[in-house]
Formats: structure tokens, sequence, C-alpha cells
């Protein structure tokens, strides 16, 4: 069984995400929150709580055991990107994009 949870327009850049996003991949929930808790990023806790949401609703909804939960599949994706201008020399103007990402985990059960 497997269990989904996303969190959506985080305000943090998928290029900036990828590097958190890939040590946890295939490892245990226990252990990924465990790398995330002391990983040097800000941006740690956002991805930890994902995790957290996922292995609490198969938890709860699907009665699987918390020790036994693997982070089968995490991802990050493009999401909106906010569109802003900033003044520059002879009345022209730059822009400055504000990008953000999806953040998608899969937990499953690990083969014994």
């Amino acid at each position: 069984m497997e269990v989904k949870s996303v969190v959506k327009n985080t305000g943090i850049s998928p290029r900036k995400m990828k590097a958190l996003v890939d040590l946890v991949r295939g490892k245990s929930v226990e252990e990924a929150l465990t790398i995330l808790k002391f990983t040097s990023s800000p941006h740690a806790v956002v991805v930890a709580k994902v995790i957290k949401s996922a292995a609490a609703d198969a938890e709860k909804v699907h009665n699987l055991s918390a020790s036994d939960l693997k982070v089968v599949k995490i991802s990050s994706d493009e999401a909106v990107t906010l569109k802003r201008y900033k003044a520059r020399s002879r009345h022209r103007v730059s822009p400055i994009l504000k990008r953000s990402s999806h953040i998608t985990v899969v937990v499953g059960e690990q083969e014994a």
C-alpha cells in the first residue's frame, strides 16, 4: 500500500529543492527525517513536514506501521512563477522571476 502527500506552491525554487529531495529518496521515513533534521538548509523543514504528513496518513488511515515505512518516490516539480520587474538605467526594466515548486511524496511499506 502506497500513500501520497503533496504540498503545492512552496515558494522555494525547484533547483534548490532537488538537492534535498535527492538526499532522502529511497530511505526509511525515520532515517529521512533524521537526515533532514541535521541538514543546514532552512528549506529542509518543508520537506520533512510533507514526509511526516504522508507517514501520519499511512498510519492513521491505512493502519500501516510507522517503523516499516519507506520513501518510495519523492519529487520536486516546477509550479507557478511570479513575475516582477526591477528598474534599470535609461528607463528600462529587468525581469525578476520568483520560482516556486510542488513537492510530492509517496511512502510505502519496506520489503522484509
